[in-house]
């Protein structure tokens, strides 16, 4: 039996990941920091400066900014955030645009100076914004996360209590869930002996939102159509799950207004992690229950690996998604811990080290590779069939294994995570 602590712990990680977003989150974070700007200094600013890492940049560049008429890049990001002035949205703040809300970022556009930089920093993820009216200014800061407010000013004066969603009663900054207290072994207990009541909405909510997104994909042409492109090949359940995944993400880097369930700060990270699971517990008639179960394995599992990674880096995090797809099948086919622990080994063996050059439409072919490594791995694992350690970064343990990615991820990727954005800013 797993400890209170440990149970309390993971629930909380659940309620804190799995939160709804509109359009990749890197944009809607900024967005998010321009609405919380706008509030600030109670009117829209006629000069604005903003400074983000590298990281965000590389995420924002090509993707297209959801509400916004087509829009890409950073500076219509601050403007969307702006003109919708929500920024008790959070990342829904784009919901709020209206249908002319790309005219109206247009004006602003127009009438407002935006001046973008890079920060020199060695946070991965961190933005600054500035802007001025007259002789009033403001200023906010994100850091670590997509909605982890770390300043807010209005003219030196610190205002930050009003708008940080992880400060206590106090003004202190509050702690999240213990993710250092994550492990495959008590991740599945945790599956095993859930009281899913306590989640339960939450679990509903990524069902619901995500494959409606995949269908949408299906359905309608967005980006290289990747989704529809794998079941012209056949629809096999492995191949509808990787279909379905693609196609989620197709619709969200083309600008789809449809929201997602969004794990380790990523919306297709939280459609990977989820969708293949959904497919192949409807293939199998899978009660609700084990489907419940089983995407708790499969985003527990996702979030394990990206602890060690961090919120953004040069490595793929389509990639831990897909290693978490894959447990969450093999949890869904009846596998212990001793036969997720092989099917993640085995994933991770496959694809680890595909690189992250920003979000855009190519991030669905990523993905449909990502759920089909993770699907390979319980494979392997089902015919008893396993990388053992010494082949490449592999090693004995699946905790060992996972740190080894984290190292490589975090360390062996920081001068590739540098030459990735160098060559997409020339």
């Amino acid at each position: 039996m797993l400890s209170e602590k440990i149970k309390e712990t993971y629930t909380d990680i659940l309620k804190e990941e799995l939160i709804p977003a509109m359009g990749c989150t890197e944009p809607i974070a900024i967005a998010y920091a321009a609405a919380i700007l706008r509030d600030a200094l109670g009117c829209e600013p006629e000069k604005i400066s903003a400074s983000f890492s590298g990281n965000i940049i590389k995420n924002v560049k090509s993707v297209i900014v959801p509400a916004t008429g087509g829009k890409h890049g950073i500076q219509s990001a601050i403007a969307a955030g702006i003109v919708s002035a929500r920024p008790d949205k959070r990342l829904e703040v784009l919901s709020a645009l209206g249908e002319d809300g790309g005219e109206r970022i247009d004006a602003l556009l127009c009438r407002c100076d935006i001046e973008v930089s890079e920060l020199n920093t060695r946070c991965t993820f961190e933005m600054r914004i500035i802007g001025t009216v007259g002789d009033i200014s403001a200023e906010v800061r994100l850091e670590g996360d997509h909605t982890n407010v770390t300043l807010v000013t209005l003219s030196g004066e610190d205002i930050t209590a009003k708008y940080s969603q992880k400060r206590n009663t106090d003004g202190t900054l509050a702690s999240s869930a213990d993710r250092s207290l994550l492990n495959v072994m008590d991740i599945v207990s945790y599956a095993d002996e859930a009281e899913l009541s306590e989640i339960e909405a939450y679990l509903s909510r990524q069902i619901e939102t995500n494959m409606a997104i995949a269908r949408e994909g299906l359905g309608n042409t967005y980006g290289a159509s990747i989704g529809q492109l794998l079941l012209s090949y056949g629809e096999d359940v492995r191949r509808r799950a990787a279909a379905h995944a693609a196609a989620g993400s197709d619709a969200r880097m083309s600008g789809c207004e449809m929201p997602v369930t969004i794990i380790s700060g990523s919306g297709n990270q939280g459609i990977t992690a989820s969708v293949p699971v959904v497919v192949y517990a409807e293939a199998l008639g899978a009660s609700r229950e084990k489907l419940l179960r089983a995407l708790i394995v499969s985003n527990l599992v996702t979030v394990h690996q990206k602890t060690g990674i961090g919120t953004l880096s040069a490595y793929c995090g389509a990639v831990s998604a897909g290693v978490g797809a894959g447990a969450g099948i093999c949890y869904l086919h009846g596998g212990d811990f001793h036969a997720i622990a092989h099917t993640i080994v085995n994933a991770v063996a496959i694809l680890s080290g595909t690189i992250c050059d920003g979000a855009k439409p190519s991030c669905a072919a990523k993905i449909a590779m990502a759920v089909d490594a993770g699907i390979m791995g319980f494979e392997m694992a089902k015919t008893n069939r396993q990388f053992y350690g010494g082949d490449g970064i592999v090693t004995k343990g699946v905790e060992n294994t996972i740190r080894n990615v984290g190292r490589l991820a975090r360390d062996g990727m920081m001068e590739t995570d540098k030459e990735i954005i160098k060559i997409m800013l020339q």
